[in-house]
């Protein structure tokens, strides 16, 4: 499945994966969930026991990038990257 058709699913969880400073000094996406990359290891129960898509984002695209390749090393196929904060802003208004 694409990003969008997976959005339209309706069946995901967005997690943002930048640190909490940027998102007060960047803004944020209401329904997203804020799990630091560096937390994402700590916390990878957490993320496992989430229903649906996974779609991780952050200010550029790269850390979401890292976090799936992290998550696929764990043998999940349901994460995907939403890119940068903006990029996934836009793509959900357009929705």
């Amino acid at each position: 499945m694409s990003l969008v058709e997976v959005l339209k699913s309706g069946n995901y969880h967005l997690i943002d994966v930048r640190e909490p400073m940027e998102l007060e000094m960047n803004g944020h996406i209401e329904e997203a969930q804020n799990i630091p990359l560096g937390e994402l290891e700590d916390r990878k129960q957490e993320i496992l026991n989430l229903s649906g898509f996974k779609i991780f984002f952050c200010r550029s695209g790269n850390r979401s990038g890292q976090a799936v390749e992290y998550f696929r090393s764990q043998g999940m196929t349901d994460v995907y990257n939403g890119g940068g904060y903006e990029e996934m802003k836009e793509t959900l208004e357009s929705l």
